[in-house]
């Protein structure tokens, strides 16, 4: 089975940093009219998304033959995301954190990943306001600006102990309400940083133990979940069955380690969770 080697993985990581460079920096910070709106209730979009979209979207079947997922694209026309089941595809989401983006704070990001059979087998998270590339292979590793990452466990999987995130904007209120009368079990819980290509940089560098979010799109978690395996972390839905890009579900939880992940699980939620789908 052919797949991505080092020369791709150098190869996209360059052309993520273009777009970067090319579409989405200039702009931050420095909007002008007309260049941010909704595309949804909640749901910004900017013309930097659109066009660091459009220049990836352009140039990376180039790379490596597969059709390209993109968020923007996707919001357009949602049948675009049946390619996430077949054989190859790309998934992009050109800026992670569009309302970070928007707003002038750092927390945003630059995601590719490579699907093979529905799986990722290659990501990239670059993140420009802090200078660093995040990339992973399947079963090759992670790493962040060519240092190999392996997130060791925490010491102690004792909620009490352990310091995570909840991402809690699109929350059912009946699932909020788990999480508010539950968050004081922990030594942390915070809002979370509303980017998921931030937030798994600071779960594989020990910046936090766990990450819990409630809307599982492909373009958020392709390339983190990937990163995060190959850290030594575990990514699962609340009921414990892996995270698939291709697979419409919600809630899933990440964490550093299996023993936190469960320890996270249950003192958050309370346990196995039934399957919820949906979330795209």
């Amino acid at each position: 089975m052919p797949g991505p080697g080092d020369d791709l993985m150098q190869r996209v990581g360059d052309l993520v940093r273009e777009a970067s460079e090319a579409c989405v920096e200039p702009r931050f910070g420095r909007l002008g009219a007309g260049e941010s709106w909704d595309k949804a209730p909640g749901e910004a979009v900017t013309v930097a998304d659109e066009e660091a979209e459009r220049m990836l979207a352009g140039s990376l079947p180039a790379y490596f033959a597969a059709p390209v997922v993109g968020e923007e694209g996707c919001s357009r026309d949602p049948g675009l995301m049946d390619a996430l089941a077949g054989e190859w595809a790309w998934v992009v989401d050109p800026v992670d954190g569009t309302a970070n983006f928007a707003a002038g704070r750092p927390d945003w990001a630059v995601m590719v990943a490579l699907l093979h059979a529905g799986s990722p087998v290659a990501g990239w998270i670059w993140r420009p306001t802090v200078g660093h590339m995040y990339s992973a292979q399947a079963g090759a590793g992670a790493w962040r600006d060519g240092l190999r990452l392996r997130r060791r466990p925490p010491v102690s999987a004792d909620p009490a102990d352990l310091r995570g995130a909840v991402l809690t904007r699109v929350l059912p209120p009946e699932r909020l309400a788990v999480v508010d009368a539950n968050r004081g079990r922990f030594a942390e819980v915070t809002a979370g940083r509303y980017c998921a290509g931030a937030e798994y940089p600071a779960l594989v560098e020990g910046e936090q133990d766990f990450v819990s979010f409630w809307r599982a799109l492909p373009w958020d978690h392709a390339a983190g979940t990937l990163l995060a395996g190959e850290a030594g972390c575990q990514a699962l839905h609340l009921d414990g069955t892996p995270y698939r890009p291709a697979v419409r579900r919600t809630g899933l939880l990440v964490a550093a380690g299996e023993a936190a992940w469960t320890a996270a699980r249950d003192a958050l939620w309370g346990g196995p969770q039934p399957p919820a789908d949906g979330g795209h």
